[in-house]
């Protein structure tokens, strides 16, 4: 089903023709009794007063970014945009329903990543509504539908992906919230597509590893960033040593043999690659 724009009418100048209307018959039906017209004058004009007070049935507001959404007796006739107060068949049952934009956040889920690790995760969805009569015939409660949805489509996402990442070419919630956050917007848009809603922007608010294994899993990412740092220190140690080495015999300063070149490399490591600062030793004797 969907949407269908329908005419309707201004509610001020048809506020004003059916009270014009209404007076005009009172009028008259007064000026029928005082002459002493019969009741085939009179009912007739009772009649006509009745109908125009049913129409007064027939008007409704429409605020700015709403619709309202017309049905007569169980089928659906259309939707009126129109701001302002207005007029339409007095059968029709109006529906309202906002166009703004809207936002909320889930709550926070417990679910398993791609690893099988417990995660918290929260996340803020915007949407609106772009057809009225989807969002009204094809969900029960369309507000309910989206919520829901949303919720199931973040537990879709986050077992998809590894809270960390260890590859480089691999994405990660945590490291790449932009493909995360396109990809969240594409399940929710893949779902609520049938309850005429489009969803603006999907982000992760809340990313968390489960209380339960939260201090564990703090170590280990202090242990990799330990083991990172290491390897650094060891490469630039390493360059150092093999440029001191480089230059001490390009320059003719000293003719090292093997033992004595180890145990220089040695020296240099350890003062290079030590966390605690290095106590030197002074050798006065001979060196061999």
């Amino acid at each position: 089903m969907k949407e269908q724009p329908i005419r309707s009418l201004p509610g001020i100048p048809m506020v004003l023709a059916l009270i014009a209307a209404l007076l005009a018959d009172g009028y008259i039906i007064v000026n029928a009794v005082a002459s002493g017209a019969g009741p085939s004058l009179i009912l007739p004009l009772i009649l006509v007063a009745v109908v125009l007070l049913f129409c007064l049935g027939g008007f409704y507001m429409v605020e700015p970014n709403q619709a309202a959404v017309l049905s007569l007796f169980g089928k659906y006739v259309g939707t009126v945009k129109d701001q302002g107060l207005r007029w339409n068949n007095p059968f029709y049952a109006k529906k309202k329903v906002s166009l703004r934009v809207r936002n909320f956040e889930s709550g926070r889920l417990k679910v398993n990543e791609l690893e099988g690790s417990p995660i918290e995760i929260a996340a803020v969805i915007v949407w609106e509504v772009v057809d009225s009569a989807e969002a009204v015939y094809n969900v029960d409660d369309y507000e309910s539908f989206v919520h829901i949805q949303s919720e199931a489509a973040l537990r879709a996402m986050a077992t998809s992906y590894p809270y960390d990442q260890h590859d480089d070419d691999r994405i990660s919630l945590r490291s790449h919230s932009a493909e995360i956050s396109q990809h969240l917007k594409e399940q929710l848009d893949e779902r609520l597509t049938t309850a005429g809603v489009n969803v603006i922007d999907a982000r992760i608010s809340h990313l968390a590893y489960a209380p339960e294994i939260a201090q564990a899993m703090l170590q280990r990412q202090q242990a990799g960033a330990v083991i990172a740092a290491r390897t650094r220190i060891v490469e630039g140690a390493v360059g150092m040593v093999e440029m001191a080495l480089s230059q001490l015999k390009d320059r003719g300063v000293v003719d090292l043999d093997p033992e004595r070149r180890a145990a220089m490399v040695s020296n240099l490591l350890v003062v290079l690659c030590s966390d605690r600062a290095t106590q030197p030793v002074v050798n006065t004797g001979s060196l061999y």
